[in-house]
């Protein structure tokens, strides 16, 4: 008898096709099967005719198929099926690339069903890999309860993501033949039936028949409120409980005054924003508690969010502590780990504190995979050098160094600490409390404290989805940007206008500065991809500027595909201006801080969300050069340009992102693979009610039930929930 841990081979004998099919997809059980929830529903009732047809837009047609070719493309010698579909009114063409087998399987004269989105050519509209079946299509068993109704070919067919050698209906119909055997009989619903009633969601069985074989829309979009609920209620209730975890554990108590906090803010050139101050005030507030801090701070590219680290570093530093664990003037100092995604980001750092902490006597250590390097030194020019790495560890162990800024280095098992007080991470991983245990662990002794953390992004995030992804962390927003940097110019540039473009970065270039071009994707197209659409490629972009346009200067690219040294390598060199123009994917969107670099031109900017756009153009103006964004556009739609016409006008990111959200998304925000999260639970945090609702619910379950012993199952998945990041 089948189950929902059953391999999905006990369904149906599938082939090395398949199973190479299905691990692309994450599938290796039935249970991955009935979770793999449909993308969309094509609605049979709004069948379109093939003279009916628009660019951009989903149809459905029935038709009979004709002149059906196998044969492989031009470029890439990619197999692919071409093919007429012919209704009453004419014919569209369908091509399905990578799906040879679809000539074999719907030869001359087969009736079908085609859903797919209208695109067009120099011949003509046509469909792309459409989903396709035989028309009638197939009609579940009268009798069947499970299924509802005789599903007859005007209602809604479940749409799935697929991947070569899977189609839709093939998931479709192993779904259908899951459900037939039995397999949600002995399911049982981890969400406690008192909240399902509340909220008047379906409960889990009911949920997935709804979802899977739909009788009528609000039947799907019930089983979609309940699925998207389920996720944020489940990540709530992790991050609730390391909330609570946290507040039971013990923290070094910081209790440097305000007015020593002042004194050093005091002591640079310029002015810290209020925005600037208030953080550090709300931190330093936080760290005067017992119990450890868990605070996300969140700052546009350029708002100062590495000297209110810098500030709240030095609070922790002026309290010490005596061997009891408590306040005392003559104990050992407190210390702090800054911890960088990448090499290049931890040096840059470790040269701003250097610049903050000079004449203060703070022995600050740099600990990388490639090295180690301490500041005060009077070896060299530059006031530190290199050091081993067993005499950084064994000062960190000792407590003399202070400040220890790097990379993940920061917490591998040879690295132990005095009296570690504060974690602040840039960028990174999602920072709980086990990573935050494993850290105290390493404090030499006895010592159990928990350091408090600070976890800081660039990257704007709304405030739905901060309470949803940092439920375990209080929010703090630095939304002011210093008065003497200079505005970013930003330009929305017609075809026409590129040239007058090139003529200014050449100016540029000339004078000294860099430039960025981002493009949205790695490699020339393929045959699919030049069906839809020409998009520019970093590697064939380089090579036209570097060929044709500016062959006097040196372009280097940066992409995902790269290894990691070998992107920090062609970062370090367009920092050390050994190239001078970058083309890139969106990859630099975090990076490094190139002050040289006065312009970035961001090529199909309509490719990208608003967020996007706005860290990308962070990339420059970081200097007292007046820098330039340029945006090319192929599209000429009023939502392209409203858009565009958003990023030159907003104020800040996080007006961006919240316009992003309401318009393409959270999921073109942020990526839902980096979050743990689904596209369905993405989208839901749209909704503010349902994440508050999300957050009350799990917070009430935890006070009256700390362990859910109450709720096996629920306990189970909470568990088994694996902590989410941003990278």
């Amino acid at each position: 008898m089948i189950s929902l841990t059953s391999p999905i081979g006990d369904l149906s004998r599938i082939n090395q096709i398949h199973t190479d099919a299905f691990k692309r997809l994450g599938f290796s059980s039935i249970r991955d099967l009935l979770f793999h929830f449909p993308t969309r529903y094509a609605d049979s009732r709004d069948v379109t005719a093939t003279t009916h047809l628009e660019q951009g837009k989903p149809v459905t047609l029935y038709g009979i198929m004709e002149k059906v070719a196998v044969r492989r493309s031009f470029k890439g010698h990619i197999p692919m099926t071409e093919a007429h579909v012919a209704d009453q009114t004419g014919v569209v063409r369908a091509i399905w690339f990578n799906q040879a087998y679809i000539g074999k399987m719907y030869p001359d004269g087969s009736k079908v069903k085609v859903s797919g989105v209208v695109q067009s050519d120099s011949k003509g509209f046509f469909l792309s890999n459409p989903s396709i079946e035989r028309a009638p299509e197939i009609i579940p068993d009268a009798e069947d309860s499970l299924f509802h109704t005789n599903v007859a070919p005007e209602f809604l067919t479940p749409v799935y993501r697929e991947t070569k050698g899977i189609t839709s209906n093939y998931i479709y119909t192993l779904i259908k033949k899951a459900v037939q055997g039995g397999v949600l009989d002995d399911i049982t619903d981890p969400i406690p039936p008192h909240i399902l009633k509340k909220l008047n969601l379906p409960e889990l069985k009911e949920a997935l028949l709804y979802i899977h074989f739909p009788k009528e829309e609000k039947l799907t979009i019930a089983a979609r409120k309940r699925f998207a609920f389920e996720e944020i209620f489940y990540m709530q209730l992790k991050q609730y409980k390391e909330r609570v975890l946290a507040k039971h554990s013990h923290a070094y108590a910081v209790t440097t005054s305000d007015e020593d906090v002042k004194n050093f803010m005091d002591s640079f050139s310029f002015i810290p924003t209020k925005a600037q101050t208030d953080a550090v005030e709300s931190i330093t507030r936080d760290m005067r508690e017992k119990y450890p801090m868990g605070r996300l701070l969140e700052g546009d590219v350029g708002s100062g969010k590495t000297f209110v680290a810098a500030t709240v570093a030095y609070a922790t530093l002026l309290t010490s502590v005596s061997k009891n664990g408590l306040p005392a003037q003559a104990g050992q100092p407190l210390q702090v780990a800054y911890m960088a995604p990448t090499e290049i980001l931890a040096r840059q750092h470790f040269e701003s504190f250097i610049k903050y902490f000079e004449g203060t006597g703070v022995e600050i250590g740099l600990l990388t995979g490639s090295g180690c390097k301490k500041f005060p030194s009077k070896v060299d020019a530059d006031g530190f050098t290199d050091i081993s790495r067993t005499q950084l560890l064994k000062w960190l162990e000792d407590g003399r160094v202070s400040i220890v800024i790097g990379t993940h280095a920061l917490i591998q098992k040879s690295v132990t600490f005095a009296n570690l007080a504060l974690v602040i991470i840039d960028e990174q991983h999602r920072f709980g409390v086990k990573q935050r245990k494993a850290l105290a662990e390493k404090q030499a002794g006895k010592r159990k404290e928990l350091p408090h953390l600070l976890s800081m992004t660039a990257t704007p995030i709304p405030r739905t989805l901060a309470l949803t992804l940092f439920g375990d962390l209080d929010l703090t927003v630095i939304d002011e940007m210093p008065k003497e940097r200079k505005k970013i110019i930003t330009e929305v540039i017609p075809a026409s206008k590129r040239k007058n473009v090139y003529d200014h970065i050449r100016k540029e270039l000339t004078d000294g500065r860099q430039v960025y071009v981002i493009c949205p994707r790695i490699d020339e197209q393929d045959e699919e991809e030049k069906q839809k659409r020409m998009l520019k490629s970093v590697k064939e972009e380089a090579r036209r500027l570097g060929e044709e346009i500016f062959p006097e200067f040196i372009v280097d690219i940066l992409h995902s595909k790269m290894k990691k040294e070998e992107k920090e390598e062609v970062m370090q060199d367009f920092l050390d201006k050994k190239s001078h123009i970058l083309v890139a994917t969106s990859v630099v969107e975090v990076g490094v801080n190139v002050p040289n670099a006065t312009i970035i031109v961001i090529e199909h900017a309509d490719r990208f969300g608003l967020a996007q756009l706005h860290q990308l153009r962070g990339r420059v103006g970081r200097s007292v050069y007046q820098s330039h964004c340029y945006l090319f556009t192929e599209s000429t739609g009023e939502g392209t340009e409203k858009r565009l016409k958003n990023l030159v006008e907003a104020k800040n990111g996080f007006e961006l992102a919240e316009l992003d959200m309401q318009t393409r998304g959270i999921g073109t925000l942020m990526d839902g693979k980096q979050w743990g999260m689904s596209d369905l639970a993405m989208e839901a945090i749209k909704n503010p009610k349902l994440v508050e609702v999300a957050r009350t619910e799990a917070r009430e379950l935890i006070d009256n039930d700390p362990d859910l012993q109450s709720y096996p199952d629920l306990a189970t998945l909470v568990h088994k929930r694996d902590t989410v990041h941003m990278e």
